[in-house]
C-alpha cells in the first residue's frame, strides 16, 4: 500500500476542500489521496498547533518539517506574519496542495520546497522547528528529524514535536533529552504528547 511519505504518490486524485479553524484563523484547506490525514486536520496536528507558545522564541524564520498539505505552516504564517515560514516535505503532491492552500488563504510569508528531512533545505538555521513526524516512515526517519534538528536551530531555538504514547512518545522524549539535554512535556491529550526541547549550547 502506498504511504503518505512517498515522494510521488500515484493514487488517483480525489481532492476535497474544507474549512478549519486553527488558533482563531479560519483556513480553507484542500487535500487529496496520497497525503496524510486527507479527511480533516488530524488530532495530533491540532494538539501541537494549540500548544505552541511564541513568547520565548528567538528571532529568525520557522520550519514546518513534514508539512503535508500545510495546516501547521500556514497557521504559523498567520500567527507570525513578520517571519518567513519554510514548509518542507518529501511528498510532491502534498507540496503542491500546500502551495495552493497558501495561495487560497492569501498567505505570502511561506516558502514551500521538497526536502528529505533536512537534506535539501537552503537555509541552515531556524528559530524553531515544528513537526508531526511521519511515524510510519520508521524510527530511523523520526530519530534523524530529532537528532539533526540541533544543527538547524539558532541558539535558544526550539524543537516542537507531537507523537502518541503508543507510537513511541517515551522513546522520542528520551532522544530529545539526549540530543538537547532538556525536554518538556508541554501538553498531553488523548494519548498525544507535545514535546519541546531548546538548543542551549552548540
Amino acid at each position: 500500500m502506498e504511504q503518505y511519505f512517498t515522494a510521488q504518490p500515484t493514487a488517483q486524485h480525489q481532492e476535497r476542500t474544507f474549512s478549519f479553524n486553527l488558533r482563531g484563523h479560519l483556513l480553507q484547506l484542500t487535500t487529496d489521496n496520497g497525503v496524510f490525514s486527507k479527511q480533516t486536520v488530524d488530532f495530533g496536528t491540532r494538539t501541537l498547533i494549540s500548544a505552541i507558545d511564541f513568547t520565548k522564541l528567538p528571532a529568525g524564520n520557522l520550519l514546518d518539517l513534514g508539512c503535508g498539505y500545510g495546516p501547521i505552516g500556514l497557521t504559523l504564517a498567520k500567527e507570525q506574519p513578520q517571519r518567513q515560514i519554510m514548509m518542507a516535505d518529501v511528498n510532491e503532491r502534498a507540496l503542491e496542495l500546500a502551495r495552493n492552500n497558501a495561495a487560497e488563504n492569501r498567505i505570502t510569508n511561506v516558502q514551500i520546497q521538497i526536502s528529505d528531512i533536512y537534506q535539501q533545505l537552503q537555509q541552515q538555521t531556524y528559530a524553531a522547528i515544528y513537526t508531526n513526524p511521519p511515524i510510519r516512515a520508521g524510527k530511523a526517519v523520526v530519530n534523524a528529524m530529532i537528532t539533526q534538528a540541533k544543527n538547524h536551530l539558532v541558539l535558544e531555538g526550539q524543537l516542537w514535536l507531537v507523537v502518541q504514547k503508543k507510537q513511541g512518545a517515551p522513546t522520542y522524549k528520551k532522544i530529545m533529552q539526549q540530543t538537547f539535554e532538556n525536554v518538556q512535556v508541554i501538553k498531553r491529550d488523548k494519548g498525544y504528547y507535545v514535546l519541546k526541547s531548546v538548543k542551549t549550547n552548540n
